[in-house]
């Protein structure tokens, strides 16, 4: 069984995105415009596909630690009504983008992206 494991994400400060084995299961991090008197961290649990978005929760805390305490105790319920397929649903997806852009990036396109031969 896998753990939870958080990166720190590069492109914005006080960011983590939260991993269970390969899939990106959540986020923990600084939430940005809202006022000073408002909790400061914000959390997001839950993975599309391979899950409903009304599935997906979130919440704010004062402290960091708060927040991912928090997040745990949402992943615990999130992760009872997982199957192995709703994982692999999720990777299938991650996959398929990736050739995607790689086949964008060699200049090539989808079938349905080309001018028609009339």
């Amino acid at each position: 069984m896998s753990t939870l494991t958080r990166r720190r994400y590069p492109k914005r400060q006080d960011c983590w995105h939260v991993y269970y084995g390969d899939v990106h299961v959540g986020t923990i991090a600084i939430r940005a415009g809202i006022p000073h008197d408002e909790d400061p961290w914000g959390w997001s649990c839950g993975f599309y596909p391979g899950s409903h978005p009304r599935e997906h929760t979130n919440g704010s805390a004062p402290t960091f630690d708060e927040a991912h305490r928090d997040f745990e105790a949402a992943w615990r319920v999130f992760l009872s009504k997982r199957t192995e397929a709703d994982f692999q649903e999720w990777r299938d997806q991650r996959d398929w983008t990736e050739r995607k852009y790689a086949m964008w990036e060699r200049g090539e396109r989808f079938s349905s992206q080309q001018p028609s031969a009339r």
